[in-house]
């Protein structure tokens, strides 16, 4: 029979409260992951992790994790954009219409 571990958190006067480690470990939750909450008959709740909507990107989310934590580690490596580059950049797309909510096409995909 495996054990039961409780753990507690407070809430703050925002009713807010932060997920303890031990949680988060055993839920494996990440900044900006989801939390699912079951209310029971009893009024006992069940805290899960919410799981990706169908359509999530997995790659996309490893991606971005790792771009936050290196952010997060090593902010001295960010670098500003230097203006002329934004100018070619604009200059190249100059009356380009895109919509960015169309799907893509199958050579595209």
């Amino acid at each position: 029979m495996s054990a039961i571990l409780e753990v507690e958190s407070t809430l703050t006067d925002r009713y807010q409260t932060t997920v303890p480690e031990t949680v988060r470990r055993a839920l494996q939750l990440g900044k900006r992951d989801k939390i699912h909450y079951t209310i029971r008959p009893d009024g006992a709740v069940v805290l899960t992790r919410a799981d990706a909507p169908a359509d999530a990107d997995p790659v996309l989310g490893k991606f971005l994790a790792f771009l936050a934590h290196d952010i997060s580690n090593h902010p001295d490596r960010l670098q500003a954009i230097d203006h002329s580059l934004v100018q070619r950049l604009q200059a190249l797309t100059e009356g380009a219409d895109i919509d960015l909510d169309a799907s893509l096409s199958m050579d595209d995909e």
